[in-house]
C-alpha cells in the first residue's frame, strides 16, 4: 500500500460501478480514505466494495445524483463524521441507452431528460454541493468521467455524446472559477470493458479493439489509472480532459 494519498479523504460518486470501483480501489491503495455512494440497487455491492478496500475507515453510503437533496444530506454526514474538509471527488455516476444515432424519434424527450440528468446535472450538482468542502483542503481535486463519445459525436447515443461534450465545457469552466484551490480535471475514456452500455459484449469488444491503434479495449483500471494521475502526478494540470482511448479517437 502506498502513502502518496495519506491523510486524503476522497469520494466517489458512481463509486459501485466498473469505473468508480476501480478508481476507489486505486486511491485506497495509494493511501486514501475513500467514500463510496450508492443508490437502493448498488448498495449491497457498495457495501462488500467499501468492505474490500485496503485501509481503514473506508464507507458506502447512499446518495443519488439526480436527487440533490441525497447529495446534500451526504455532504452534512461527511462534515459529521470527518469535518469540514474533503480533498478528492471523482464524479464517476452514469447512465446511457443506445439509441441508434438516426432513430430521431427513439430519442424521446424522457430519455433526453434522463441522459443529461443523470449525465451533465447530476455531476455539476455534485461538484456544487461539495466545493466549500473541497476549497477547504486548500488543494481540492475534482475528476469528471467524459468520454470520447463528447469529442467525436460518435457514442451510444446522440443526448449522450452531448452530455459528454457539456462534462469536457464544465471542466474548463470550473478549472477557471474554483482555482486556485480546487483543480478540475477529466478523464475521457473510449470503449471501456465494463457492463455500462447494455448490450454490449465480447464481441462488439473484439471488433472495436481490432480498429484501434492498441488493439484493445480498455479496462476500468485504465481508466482508474487516470484518475490515480490526476490526484498524484498531474499536480499542475487543471481545466484539462486526459484521454484513455488506446487512440481510439485518432
Amino acid at each position: 500500500m502506498d502513502t502518496l494519498l495519506a491523510g486524503k479523504l476522497a469520494l466517489i460518486v458512481g463509486g459501485s460501478g466498473g469505473i468508480g470501483a476501480a478508481s476507489s480501489r486505486k486511491l485506497a491503495e495509494a493511501g486514501a480514505r475513500v467514500v463510496v455512494t450508492h443508490t437502493a440497487r448498488s448498495a449491497e455491492a457498495a457495501q462488500r466494495l467499501a468492505a474490500s478496500l485496503p485501509g481503514e475507515g473506508h464507507l458506502a453510503l447512499p446518495a443519488d445524483v439526480a436527487d440533490t437533496a441525497s447529495l446534500e444530506r451526504l455532504r452534512d454526514t461527511l462534515r459529521d463524521r470527518f469535518g469540514e474538509v474533503l480533498h478528492i471527488l471523482v464524479n464517476a455516476a452514469g447512465f446511457t441507452k443506445p439509441v441508434p444515432h438516426a432513430d430521431l424519434d427513439a430519442l424521446d424527450d424522457a430519455l433526453i431528460d434522463r441522459m443529461f440528468q443523470v449525465n451533465w446535472r447530476g455531476q455539476f450538482a455534485a461538484i456544487r454541493t461539495f466545493a466549500p468542502m473541497l476549497k477547504a483542503s486548500g488543494d481540492g481535486l475534482v475528476v469528471n468521467i467524459s468520454s470520447i463519445a463528447g469529442s467525436t459525436g460518435v457514442g451510444s447515443s446522440i443526448a449522450y455524446c452531448a452530455a459528454k461534450a457539456g462534462i469536457d465545457v464544465m471542466t474548463r469552466s470550473l478549472a477557471r472559477a474554483l482555482a486556485p484551490t480546487v483543480r478540475v480535471l477529466g478523464v475521457a475514456p473510449g470503449v471501456v470493458d465494463t457492463g455500462f452500455v447494455p448490450g454490449r459484449g465480447a464481441d462488439f469488444n473484439a471488433k472495436t479493439a481490432a480498429t484501434t491503434p492498441l488493439r484493445r479495449v480498455a479496462t476500468a483500471d485504465d481508466v482508474a489509472d487516470a484518475v490515480l494521475a490526476c490526484a498524484t502526478a498531474l499536480r499542475f494540470s487543471t481545466g484539462t480532459t486526459v484521454v484513455v482511448d488506446g487512440g481510439r479517437s485518432l
